[in-house]
């Protein structure tokens, strides 16, 4: 059981409101849809492994057998290191959803060796980052269209540890570093959060707020490739700091939190971890950043500079 294990104690309902979630067939991701379908949500489970996921949908449907007014689960593929598949998903939820009230960018590779997306994107950058961006900025207008809608995206402390090298944003000048460039991923996370609530303001979109946030250190398979990367040191480290490790169902209250609790309904582009605001590094709070990320975001992904996603579809 993980130190620190904060809850989400909402009971709010979500029944006729529906949820994206993207890689959810296991871990932190597979608690929220949970949730999510136990309140009455329908939730679109977004993930690369359609088996799995046909799986997870399955495992949860089972375990909620007891419950009453439950949602739905819908499954649509995603590869968040394909911006085609990021394109072909976010087109066929428009053309299927008639609304989109809650978007949790919960996928996610961690300190992976050395590697590039179908894009050519660094794996972390792309995956982490750049993937959930296109997806977001794409279901945007939709999402506007509800009345009261959360885009809420995973990040991790580990972006105190983050910089923003805008001149080798897919290390292709350095040295190739995981934990760096994954620092670099969830830095990204937080800043895009920021900005995009900023953006939104200034649209005058009042009615879409923006969270991000440090689900905590979690026993899942987001851990996969650190014994790859690091060899045996990695099971070391792990055994070290195993006492502050959380189960997946501590690790989502966050997300759920805010995702569904009241008492951050009004709140929008913090950081959040242990379902309450905490203050980001000072990188994350850098404004010029945000803003330059944002758009390099837009060419990287092949979007104009005036690409405008804060309009109603």
């Amino acid at each position: 059981m993980g130190f620190f294990s904060a809850a989400c104690t909402s009971a709010a309902r979500l029944d006729g409101k529906t949820a994206v979630i993207t890689g959810c067939n296991t871990g932190i991701g597979k608690v929220t849809a949970k949730d999510f379908f136990e309140r009455g949500a329908r939730v679109i489970m977004a993930c690369r492994d359609q088996q799995k996921a046909a799986a997870a949908a399955d495992d949860i449907k089972a375990s909620c057998q007891s419950t009453a007014k439950l949602g739905e689960l819908v499954i649509e593929p995603l590869d968040l290191t394909s911006l085609q598949s990021v394109r072909n998903c976010a087109n066929t939820i428009l053309d299927k959803e008639p609304s989109i009230d809650l978007l949790v960018n919960n996928a996610g590779i961690m300190i992976c060796p050395e590697g590039k997306t179908e894009d050519g994107f660094e794996t972390q950058f792309g995956t982490n980052h750049l993937g959930h961006f296109l997806f977001t900025v794409l279901l945007l207008p939709k999402i506007s269209q509800s009345e009261r809608s959360r885009i809420v995206t995973l990040s991790s402390i580990a972006h105190e540890r983050g910089k923003i090298d805008f001149d080798d944003l897919n290390w292709e000048k350095r040295a190739y570093h995981a934990r760096h460039a994954y620092s670099q991923s969830k830095l990204a996370n937080v800043l895009f959060s920021s900005e995009l609530a900023r953006r939104l303001k200034e649209a005058n979109i009042d009615n879409v707020t923006t969270y991000s946030l440090h689900p905590g250190v979690i026993r899942t398979e987001l851990g996969r490739h650190m014994r790859s990367t690091y060899g045996s040191v990695a099971s070391f480290i792990w055994s070290l700091f195993s006492w502050a490790v959380k189960t997946p169902e501590q690790g989502a209250q966050t997300t759920i939190y805010c995702s569904v609790d009241e008492k951050c309904a009004n709140e929008s582009g913090l950081y959040y971890a242990e379902c309450a605001v905490k203050t980001p590094s000072q990188a994350a709070s850098n404004k010029e950043d945000a803003k330059r990320l944002w758009i390099e975001s837009l060419r990287l992904v092949g979007l104009p500079n005036n690409y405008n996603p804060f309009k109603k579809a």
